[in-house]
């Protein structure tokens, strides 16, 4: 087919016009169910054809589309584990999972400093904070300083403690769509 399908979804391979492997995965999580659509992702992957970085392209462009709520968490199973430095951290990457949110890297280093949780390309950064860790005078001033010094350079720094993640779920979770542009129905 040919609606709405752009140049980066599509090449000519023996003079006949094909969609990616990305693409074509896409569109198979439109139309097929869940175990076909992850038999053909395994074997994609099997096969050596899968590029993450290009499937995760085509749900970009795949706003709002019945696709996302089958491909996403294949892509999120698909990752190897980020290693974490703490439980709050593995918690927040649960919650994500939970919530729908695309995964963030973990750990980054950004301008120098090193990061709970990003996602560099929307430059918003997660700082899980657990009140036994930042409760004292030296910790709270170093983390203002660095959250000043991130969003001077134009990148969101959102603060969540383990109590919001717990209590307030629903909320932290509209508020990173909101940040990240997602759409939480479509997860």
């Amino acid at each position: 087919h040919e609606g709405g399908i752009g140049p980066e979804d599509w090449t000519i391979v023996d003079g006949i016009p094909v969609t990616s492997v990305a693409r074509t995965l896409f569109d198979l999580a439109e139309v097929e169910d869940e175990r076909e659509l992850e038999f053909a992702f395994e074997e994609a992957d099997r096969l050596g054809l899968l590029r993450m970085r290009a499937l995760e392209d085509v749900c970009a462009r795949g706003h709002g589309r019945h696709a996302l709520r089958l491909i996403r968490p294949l892509i999120d199973a698909a990752r190897a584990p980020e290693p974490t430095r703490s439980w709050l951290e593995d918690r927040f990457l649960a919650f994500c999972r939970e919530h729908g949110l695309p995964a963030p890297e973990v750990n980054a280093v950004v301008l120098g400093y090193e990061v709970d949780a990003c996602w560099l390309r929307r430059r918003l950064i997660v700082e899980v904070d657990g009140w036994s860790f930042h409760h004292h005078r030296a910790a709270f001033e170093r983390d203002r300083a660095r959250d000043a010094a991130l969003q001077a350079a134009g990148y969101r720094v959102i603060r969540v403690t383990h109590r919001r993640l717990e209590r307030e779920a629903a909320t932290v979770a509209a508020e990173l769509h909101a940040l990240l542009g997602t759409d939480r129905r479509a997860t």
